[in-house]
């Protein structure tokens, strides 16, 4: 007579995780904040891909024309130019260092911001805008605006660089 211990007769399906569980496990992982980072895995992926965003669609069209330019560059045109070159050329160093360059598209959102306050609000007041050579301009501003709303991680910023403890960095404490 052969003799079945409980543990060979069912098989204890709970000391082995099934395949769903890891899966679920690890987008739960992939999506909850880093005690660390103050940001999940998948707020780091989006920044890095708005940094990917930056230098495919910025970088190679500005850099294209900043080699290829024909003829002496005019003063304004040319400031437009090395400012989205340095621009493009820095978010490479935000596909390593998401975070540390975070800066980086705040300066993005705050100077597309500005034209668009500067620039587009007045000739669409005076209706002005449509078909005017600032109308694809205010289109591409207005999206990254956007874009820069929804990728930025507001309350990483306001933490990091409004709210920090330390006072002789410069930041706000208001702790006291």
């Amino acid at each position: 007579m052969v003799t079945v211990t409980p543990s060979q007769a069912a098989p204890n399906k709970s000391s082995k995780p099934t395949m769903s569980a890891n899966a679920a496990a690890h987008t739960k992982r992939f999506f909850q904040v880093a005690p660390l980072l103050g940001l999940s895995r998948f707020r780091i992926m989006v920044l890095r891909f708005f940094y990917a965003v930056i230098i495919l669609l910025l970088g190679v069209q500005v850099w294209t024309e900043i080699v290829t330019h024909p003829v002496a560059w005019q003063p304004l045109p040319a400031v437009a130019f090395s400012f989205w070159g340095a621009l493009s050329a820095l978010a490479i160093l935000g596909l390593v260092n998401p975070l540390k360059m975070i800066p980086l598209l705040l300066i993005q959102f705050g100077y597309k911001l500005i034209w668009l306050l500067m620039v587009a609000y007045p000739l669409w007041a005076a209706n002005q805008l449509v078909l005017s050579q600032a109308q694809g301009l205010t289109k591409a501003n207005l999206l990254g605006v956007v874009l820069d709303l929804l990728v930025i991680p507001w309350g990483y910023v306001f933490k990091q660089y409004i709210l920090l403890s330390h006072p002789e960095q410069g930041a706000l404490n208001l702790s006291q």
